[in-house]
């Protein structure tokens, strides 16, 4: 299944067990959605559960945050993560506060959906991997769709849950075919083991996930190894326990991210990960990072600009030479 046809079946799902589920956004209606996300939906529900909005994100997720204190299940849309950064003051200040501040009285069940990252020549606008942003505020969660099954499930949990939620998407991996079930067993708030192994540990999330697939097997040949491989899945609350247990195991542990590195989520993971596991570990940790660069729209200078799969092999049989792998 398209990774995004994954997305489009679970709201559809959760549109028709709950009337009070509703999707909002830019071109999610008539249009289908930017990336289809939203296809065949306003002919199904009608314009009043699938909404046209004019091209005001701040607007988009201010009205998302009256309809869940009304009673709905807003899913709201933003285009991309670039352009969330007008919604902030709603986002920051408003949704991930109103439920604390009232003692728990008030319920926020809503979802703010979004893609991210560079996709192939958009520039440095439109190319940003904002999730540290996001992630560091008290009060929301941040739930990341690798494939199809965090994608469908892990939409769906969070249409369900009665705190907002940040859901980020990658651009790159709508069009993407990914194995899908049903029937798969995915619990969103905790990461996913995605290939066993027991002399070093892989942490990525998104499409990076894919990019570090990829060149696994040419990492444990060349170095002789075997590499454990962890989709992080959600970054508010992080799955701290799956992370630490798996450096307890291999005792050397890599982080990818295509975010800059100054800054970037991934030194919250070293961080947290390292306060558990100082005492186990056989080298110290490697972070493969994008550049502290705004995204050049050359398409050579682009992927200069963000770990690529070369570049994640390279760097990791490199470190791993220089402590003893």
């Amino acid at each position: 299944m398209l990774y995004r046809e994954a997305l489009n079946l679970a709201l559809d799902e959760m549109m028709e067990k709950d009337e009070t589920v509703v999707v909002l956004g830019e071109d999610v209606g008539f249009y289908g959605g930017n990336y289809r996300v939203t296809e065949g939906l306003y002919a199904k529900y009608g314009e009043r559960r699938v909404i046209d909005t004019p091209i005001a994100e701040n607007s988009i997720v201010g009205t998302a945050i009256g309809m869940a204190l009304g009673g709905l299940r807003p899913v709201a849309e933003i285009m991309t993560a670039n352009f969330a950064m007008l919604a902030m003051d709603q986002i920051v200040n408003s949704m991930s506060k109103l439920r604390y501040m009232s003692g728990g009285k008030l319920l926020l069940p809503m979802v703010v959906r979004m893609p991210q990252g560079v996709v192939k020549q958009l520039a440095s606008q439109h190319s940003q991997s904002l999730e540290s942003m996001f992630a560091c505020v008290p009060g929301i969660r941040v739930f990341t769709a690798s494939d199809c099954i965090t994608a469908y499930h892990g939409l769906k949990t969070a249409i369900m849950l009665d705190d907002p939620v940040i859901f980020l998407e990658h651009t790159l991996l709508y069009f993407e075919k990914f194995e899908f079930s049903k029937d798969s067993f995915y619990n969103p708030f905790k990461a996913r083991v995605l290939k066993e192994g027991k002399d070093l540990t892989i942490f990525s999330y998104l499409k990076m996930v894919h990019d570090v697939m990829k060149v696994v097997t040419q990492i444990e040949n060349t170095l002789n190894i075997s590499v454990e491989v962890i989709d992080v899945g959600p970054l508010n609350p992080l799955d701290l326990e799956t992370l630490t247990n798996s450096v307890k195991k291999t005792k050397r542990f890599v982080i990818v991210e295509e975010n800059p590195k100054h800054g970037g989520f991934g030194a919250n993971i070293l961080s947290a990960v390292l306060e558990e596991t100082f005492y186990n570990l056989d080298a110290p940790p490697l972070r493969i990072a994008g550049e502290d660069t705004p995204i050049p729209y050359n398409r050579k200078l682009e992927l200069l600009a963000i770990p690529t799969p070369e570049k994640i092999y390279s760097k990791i049989v490199k470190w791993g030479k220089e402590n003893g792998l």
